[in-house]
């Protein structure tokens, strides 16, 4: 009966002698990426919508056009009424042309007044007659300049608001045209074509899975460890019981405690308050959204 026991003590000595060189991670944590919620900007039937699940978009892409008719029929009309407006405006110069025959008719009279007047065959109050007929004429000249330039102007000043909504109807039609704001990959596509678009309602979601975030959680008590710009080491579960090794950086530490998630950690650490820590890790294709990691900065584990 000895004999039997002492192996299975031999066994239970050694796993223990293992587990104490265990070397345990620093903290744990799951990948997310910066998802990025592709809304529509105006409100129509969608036309187009060319993006698929797991398609790789660049920044400035157009991948969409929701109806423009409503807006450009608004846009028709707004220039026909800035083209009405202009066609109000008051010309003064064909009346001046008038008024000019009559000046040159009187300039002309004056010349032979006053050959008259040399010869005393005119007295001088006819010529002063027709200088302030000349007079007159001159200040019927300036008001009808004077009486179009204030009419022009009242005229214009209807159609400063009209142009201002024409900008702002021509901002609409270019939000229309639905274009990919930065550069990574379909996570899903939320809206086909046909359906109706409001504004502010996602059409699909997109992230730049380059390099994903792996976020952890650590106690209090290590967070004078590590700082943000730290180099840390990052491990992956790989087939046979290995890990793909991964070097990330820490690019945010959370400023406030919470308490542990309910997916990170068991039932008892739960309660535990611990600090959120986001670390930036270069994706070669291996990582995946959701996946699991192991973090490690301190020396002897690295």
């Amino acid at each position: 009966m000895k004999k039997s026991i002492f192996p299975l003590y031999l066994t239970i000595f050694l796993l223990a002698a293992c587990n104490k060189d265990v070397k345990r991670a620093d903290a744990y944590g799951n990948f997310e990426a910066d998802e990025v919620r592709v809304a529509a900007q105006v409100a129509g039937p969608i036309l187009q919508l060319k993006v698929e699940e797991g398609q790789k978009l660049k920044t400035g892409q157009a991948v969409g056009l929701i109806d423009t008719t409503a807006i450009y029929l608004q846009k028709q009309q707004l220039l026909r009424s800035i083209q009405a407006l202009r066609a109000k405006l008051r010309d003064p110069e064909p009346e001046i042309k008038v008024l000019q025959k009559q000046k040159e008719v009187l300039l002309k009279e004056r010349r032979r007044l006053e050959k008259l007047i040399e010869g005393k065959a005119a007295t001088p109050k006819q010529l002063d007659d027709l200088d302030g007929q000349l007079a007159i004429i001159e200040q019927k000249m300036a008001a009808a300049r004077s009486t179009a330039q204030q009419a022009n102007q009242a005229i214009l000043s209807e159609e400063a608001p009209l142009r201002a909504k024409l900008a702002s109807l021509e901002d609409q039609l270019q939000r229309c045209y639905i274009k990919n704001p930065i550069e990574g990959q379909v996570l899903s596509k939320l809206a086909e074509e046909g359906e109706l678009a409001t504004p502010g309602k996602p059409l699909y979601v997109i992230a730049p899975l380059d390099t994903l975030i792996l976020r952890a959680y650590l106690g209090a008590t290590q967070l004078p460890e590590i700082h943000t710009g730290m180099e840390v080491k990052v491990l992956i579960d790989a087939p046979d019981g290995e890990y793909y090794d991964y070097k990330g950086t820490i690019q945010w530490i959370s400023p406030k405690a919470e308490f542990t998630p309910k997916t990170i950690q068991t039932k008892e650490e739960r309660v535990h308050l611990v600090y959120a820590v986001k670390v930036a890790v270069p994706n070669h294709g291996k990582l995946k959204i959701g996946m699991p990691a192991e973090l490690y900065w301190s020396s002897e584990k690295k």
